[in-house]
């Protein structure tokens, strides 16, 4: 929603997945929210520390909103839940609809589709998040390789 836990968690986690497949020159990505509660913000401190544990750093990430023109620029346009994808569908591009997917949809566990938000929580709402999220980003990465290959 605002850019600020899930997302840029997401961000830094897929971004290092990638940089360690070396495929860094072939995979763009970024995170953005669907509100403007936060624009220009760091994530939340919650965040960072919970990724920072595991050797992730997003200090540099800031937030945005996201807009139209990320229906264009992107293969797909990740939700971390239905509300957020209800969301982006609202401001999706007809012509862009079959990029618009849940991040879940790329994790082993089929039932498993949103990933919660830990704002309002404490500090293992963080931890599960990751948990979810650096599952999800391999699982994206996988699919994406194999897009490349062909």
């Amino acid at each position: 929603m605002g850019n600020i836990c899930r997302s840029p968690m997401a961000e830094g986690v897929f971004k290092r997945r990638v940089a360690e497949a070396g495929l860094s020159d072939h995979i763009a990505s970024d995170s953005a929210g669907t509100h403007d509660y936060h624009v220009g913000e760091p994530p939340d401190p919650r965040a960072q520390r919970a990724v920072e544990r595991r050797g992730y750093d997003i200090s540099g990430l800031r937030g945005r909103q996201v807009t139209r023109r990320d229906f264009n620029e992107f293969d797909y346009v990740l939700a971390m839940d239905e509300v957020n994808f209800r969301l982006l569908a609202n401001l999706c591009p007809p012509e862009q609809a079959h990029k618009l997917k849940l991040f879940m949809e790329f994790h082993a566990d089929e039932a498993v589709r949103e990933v919660p938000d830990p704002y309002y929580g404490g500090v293992q709402g963080f931890e599960t998040v990751l948990d979810m999220v650096e599952e999800a980003a391999q699982a994206l990465l996988s699919h994406l390789e194999q897009q490349l290959r062909r």
